[in-house]
C-alpha cells in the first residue's frame, strides 16, 4: 500500500508505549496495532486528530505517501 504509517517513530521519539497511546486517545490496542503496521483500510478523522493531540504532531508526522514499486520488481 502505498500509504504508510509512521506510528512508530512518534512513538519512539515520544517514548510512549502502544498500550499507553492507546488509552490515551480512547481506541483498543488491537485496533491501533492494525493501524500501526499498515492494515488499516481507513482511519476516522477523529482518530488522526486524537493521535496527533497525544502525540503533539501534525498528521503528515504520522502519515507519508510511498510510490508503489511497478509489478515484477
Amino acid at each position: 500500500m502505498p500509504i504508510v504509517v509512521d506510528i512508530d517513530v512518534m512513538l519512539a521519539r515520544r517514548k510512549m508505549s502502544v498500550g499507553d497511546l492507546a488509552d490515551r486517545v480512547g481506541i483498543t490496542p488491537a485496533n491501533l496495532a492494525v493501524l500501526k503496521n499498515g492494515r488499516a483500510k481507513a482511519v476516522r478523522f477523529a482518530t488522526l486528530a486524537a493521535l496527533c493531540e497525544v502525540l503533539k504532531c501534525q498528521p503528515g508526522d504520522l502519515l507519508r505517501w510511498e510510490a508503489e514499486a511497478p509489478a515484477g520488481e
